[in-house]
């Protein structure tokens, strides 16, 4: 099986504040060394990320919170406002490949 970096690229905006929250999240989990292989660019997405790279969330795994920001524009194109928005995230130890 290829590695999961291999295959899957996420949507990570690269925010350093909600980077750190998962990563505190998942040292809390996993434990300090866990958090090494911690890449939000790769093996850290949401439910529909990982389905549509042909894995799912093992059953009774729960999600990890984080925020993103959401950009809303006008008719132009341009940024009128910004609003926080909760996403729920799966770290790769919580899913398994679809067969």
């Amino acid at each position: 099986m290829e590695s999961i970096k291999s295959i899957i690229k996420s949507n990570y905006k690269g925010s350093t504040a909600t980077a750190k929250m998962v990563a505190e999240e998942i040292a809390r989990r996993y434990g300090e060394a866990e958090v090494k292989n911690y890449d939000p660019y790769y093996n850290c997405l949401t439910f529909k990320q990982w389905l549509a790279n042909n894995f799912r969330v093992k059953r009774g795994e729960r999600a990890i919170p984080s925020i993103t920001y959401v950009d809303r524009k006008d008719e132009h194109g341009e940024v009128i406002s910004t609003y926080p928005k909760r996403v729920n995230l799966f770290y790769y130890l919580q899913v398994e490949p679809i067969n």
